[in-house]
């Protein structure tokens, strides 16, 4: 079977006078499709789509996370949490901050059953997982 290039398409759509707006059209159509969901950053291809890469890198950095660090250290590595929570327990702030970590539902939403929390109490971090998440919400 004959492989289609770039340039034979456009040879063959520019053949006719009265067809070249159509054919520019369907060759940027062709050329789009080809593209489609492609991301570059400073001339490097990125694949964004991929939420299982991010749920595994945020994993981890999880797994890497020193008791004692500073929220603003923790959010640096890990980036925006898909979602967060704070208040106040026996005169301390407490802050969780929700990342995604495994896929549990198809719906295209992430719900907290769905992330890891990691805590901090006045900005340090504590620990993380659901085990000190109930722990300190329920003290």
């Amino acid at each position: 079977m004959p492989t289609l290039s770039t340039e034979s398409i456009s040879a063959f759509l520019h053949r006719g006078k009265t067809v070249k707006p159509f054919a520019n059209l369907v060759l940027v159509a062709l050329i789009s499709l080809g593209t489609t969901g492609c991301v570059f950053i400073d001339g490097e291809y990125v694949k964004h789509d991929d939420w299982r890469d991010d749920q595994r890198d945020n994993r981890e950095m999880i797994s890497q996370l020193e008791i004692g660090s500073t929220r603003n250290s923790v959010v640096a590595d890990l980036g925006t949490p898909s979602d967060s929570e704070a208040f106040t327990k026996d005169g301390e702030e407490v802050r969780v901050l929700f990342y995604r970590t495994q896929r549990k539902h198809s719906d295209g939403e992430t719900t907290r059953d769905e992330t890891t929390p990691v805590i901090f109490k006045n900005n340090v971090l504590i620990g993380w997982g659901d085990r000190q998440y109930a722990e300190v919400r329920h003290q």
